[in-house]
């Protein structure tokens, strides 16, 4: 028997999720959780084979929750479930010790296969995580944007920022307000950690 923890936010794809697997015979969803920081704990509680984990876009450290499942229990295979890859990203999640990567879109019976090989220690990338990686979307920040992005992920003030880079004041704000407005980002240190996310910067 197959035990897996499922880990979703939502309730509605969380209850879907489980209710699938359970349907399989040689599958036992050990427990469900909705937030990725309970992962480590239920995982050290239920030993289950595998962890499906959904990192959403807006997960703020997907790689460290992959990490954190690992060393709670080395021997479960983690699965991340997700809806944007990039090239950093993939090879980053791989390198935390995520045993698959599937993407949300993917079919039930993909998904179930996708828990099958991992709970058997293969490695599961599918065809939509894959094609991304190797084919990421081009960056919509220009050079200069970029570079001071690379530079403000130092948590440095703009005027040290302006230094560094021999631009005015106001020219690093205009190029990080830029930043922000085009990954979507709150501040402009979430506009580092999304534009790193999609190999950008």
């Amino acid at each position: 028997m197959i035990r897996v923890v499922v880990a979703q936010e939502m309730c509605l794809l969380r209850s879907a999720l489980c209710a699938a697997l359970s349907n399989e015979e040689d599958m036992e969803v050990a427990a469900e959780v909705t937030g990725v920081g309970e992962v480590p704990a239920a995982v050290r509680r239920h030993r289950p084979d595998v962890v499906l984990v959904d990192l959403t876009p807006d997960a703020p450290r997907p790689v460290e929750v992959v990490a954190d499942i690992v060393a709670a229990a080395p021997g479960t295979g983690v699965l991340a479930l997700g809806s944007q890859w990039s090239q950093t990203t993939v090879a980053d999640l791989l390198a935390a010790g995520a045993r698959g990567l599937v993407g949300t879109d993917a079919s039930l019976a993909a998904l179930v296969a996708a828990v099958r090989d991992v709970a058997a220690g293969e490695r599961v990338i599918d065809a939509t995580a894959a094609v991304t990686a190797l084919s990421p979307p081009s960056s919509p920040l220009t050079r200069r944007e970029a570079e001071v992005l690379r530079v403000a992920a130092d948590g440095l003030p703009v005027k040290e920022i302006a230094h560094r880079l021999y631009l005015a004041h106001g020219t690093v704000r205009n190029h990080l307000s830029a930043t922000m407005r085009k990954t979507g980002a709150r501040n402009r240190m979430e506009a580092v950690w999304r534009a790193r996310r999609e190999g950008w910067i």
